[in-house]
C-alpha cells in the first residue's frame, strides 16, 4: 500500500557542464541543472520561492533568493509535474547546490520541499 500525505513534493536533478560557456583559465564553470518538481502529495501547491546554496571547492558560497522558477511560479495538481532547466557558475571544476522550494497548498499551508546537496563536476572529475 501507498499512502500520499497532503503536501508532498519530489524534486529529481539532472547537471551538465557548460564547455560553451565555460572559461577553465579564467577559473569560470558554468553547469547547467535541470529539475523536475513532482507533487506527489494530495493537494495541489504552487511554488512560490526559491532558496539556493551554491559552494564551489575553495568553500566559496553564493546564496541565491527569488520568486519562482524560470519567471514562473507553477500550480501542481496531484500527479501533476513541472520541469525547468537553468545555469549557474562557479570558479572551480568541482561544487555543489543545495536548496529548497517554498510552496503554499490549497488549505492555505505553506510548507518547503528540501532539495539535498547534488555535484557539479566536470566529466570524469568525480567517480
Amino acid at each position: 500500500m501507498s499512502y500520499s500525505t497532503p503536501h508532498d513534493i519530489r524534486v529529481e536533478v539532472e547537471t551538465m557542464y557548460v564547455d560553451a560557456q565555460s572559461d577553465p583559465e579564467d577559473n569560470r564553470y558554468v553547469f547547467a541543472y535541470t529539475i523536475t518538481i513532482r507533487n506527489v502529495g494530495a493537494l495541489p501547491a504552487r511554488l512560490l520561492r526559491r532558496h539556493w546554496l551554491i559552494t564551489d571547492a575553495n568553500g566559496k558560497i553564493q546564496e541565491v533568493y527569488g520568486e519562482g522558477v524560470v519567471g514562473e511560479q507553477p500550480y501542481l495538481r496531484p500527479g501533476e509535474g513541472f520541469r525547468y532547466t537553468s545555469a549557474t557558475m562557479i570558479e572551480t571544476p568541482v561544487g555543489s547546490m543545495q536548496g529548497r522550494y517554498q510552496l503554499i497548498a490549497d488549505d492555505g499551508q505553506s510548507f518547503y520541499a528540501e532539495i539535498p546537496p547534488f555535484s557539479l563536476a566536470l566529466p570524469h572529475t568525480l567517480h
